[in-house]
C-alpha cells in the first residue's frame, strides 16, 4: 500500500460504535492473528473485549482513504480511571507499587495494535503524536503498560528477554515486578548475540526503548493470550531527545 494514499485521522472514541470498531481490529490482531482469547471475547461478533473497556479511553486511528476504516488503536487508563475500575489492567500481572508509591500522575497503555497493512509505516507515529497530546493535556508523568512477545516458549525467547534485562532494566524507583515471576536473566550478557536478539524484539517494544523506555523485572507468561509479556515504563522526565521532540509537537 502506498503511504501517500493514506489520509489518517486520530481521535478518542466517542461512543459504543467507535469502541466496537476498536474491538473488531483487536479481535483480528490478538485473537485471529496471534491466537489469543479471553473470558469476554465475542467470537460470533468478532470483538475482543474485557471488563476494563468501559473505563479506558480508546485512541482510534482511521484511514479516510479507506472509508474511515479503523487501522490502529490504543487503550489509555489514567490513575483516576483505574481507581474507578478497581485497579490498573496490568496489576494482574505486575506489582505496580513502585509507581503507585511515587505519587506521580500515571497513564497505562494497552491493546496497541495496527492493521497488518499499516505496520512499518507512519501510522504508529500518528498514534504516538496523538498520545503525546493526551499526555500533555492530562499532565501525565509516567507511562507504563505490558507489551508482548508472541508465544509462551520462554526458552525460544531467552536471548531477547535477557538483552532487555541486562541493557534496559528500570531503575529501582520504577522497577515493577512480575507477580508470577519468570526471570528474564536467562543468558549471561557476554553470551548474547545482541544484533540477533534485538531483531527478535517486537517492533513496539523497540520503539519504546528508542524513546527511553525501560522494562520491569521479570516477564509474565500469559497462556490465555499466547504471549510472554514485559512491562515497559516511560518517565517523561527521563525521555531522550527524540521522545522530547515528539511530546513537544504533540502538545503544541
Amino acid at each position: 500500500m502506498a503511504l501517500d494514499e493514506t489520509e489518517f485521522t486520530v481521535r478518542l472514541a466517542r461512543g459504543d460504535s467507535d469502541i466496537r470498531a476498536a474491538q473488531r481490529l483487536r479481535y483480528d490482531v490478538f485473537v485471529k492473528e496471534l491466537g489469543g482469547s479471553g473470558a469476554l471475547v465475542d467470537h460470533d461478533a468478532r470483538l475482543e473485549c474485557d471488563r476494563f473497556d468501559p473505563y479506558f479511553d480508546h485512541l482510534i486511528l482511521r484511514d479516510q482513504s479507506r472509508g474511515g476504516d479503523v487501522v490502529g488503536v490504543y487503550r489509555l487508563l489514567r490513575g483516576d480511571q483505574a481507581q474507578a475500575a478497581g485497579q490498573f489492567y496490568s496489576e494482574d500481572e505486575y506489582d505496580l507499587e513502585p509507581l503507585r508509591a511515587s505519587g506521580r500522575r500515571l497513564l497505562e497503555l494497552g491493546r496497541s495494535c495496527l492493521h497488518p497493512d499499516y505496520r512499518g509505516g507512519t501510522a504508529i507515529m500518528h498514534l504516538w503524536q496523538a498520545l503525546a497530546a493526551y499526555v500533555a493535556e492530562h499532565r501525565i508523568e509516567v507511562l507504563f503498560g505490558t507489551a508482548s512477545f508472541h508465544g509462551t516458549d520462554v526458552a525460544r525467547l531467552a536471548e531477547p528477554l535477557s538483552l532487555l534485562h541486562h541493557r534496559h532494566l528500570a531503575p529501582d524507583d520504577l522497577r515493577v515486578r512480575a507477580r508470577v515471576f519468570q526471570s528474564m536473566d536467562l543468558v549471561p550478557e557476554e553470551r548474547i548475540d545482541r544484533r540477533r536478539a534485538m531483531r527478535e524484539v517486537p517492533a513496539l517494544i523497540k520503539g519504546y526503548l528508542r524513546l527511553g523506555g525501560v522494562v520491569g523485572e521479570g516477564a509474565f507468561v500469559d497462556r490465555a493470550f499466547n504471549t510472554t509479556d514485559v512491562c515497559l515504563v516511560m518517565d517523561t522526565q527521563r525521555l531522550n531527545a527524540k521522545a522530547a521532540g515528539l511530546y513537544t509537537r504533540g502538545g503544541a
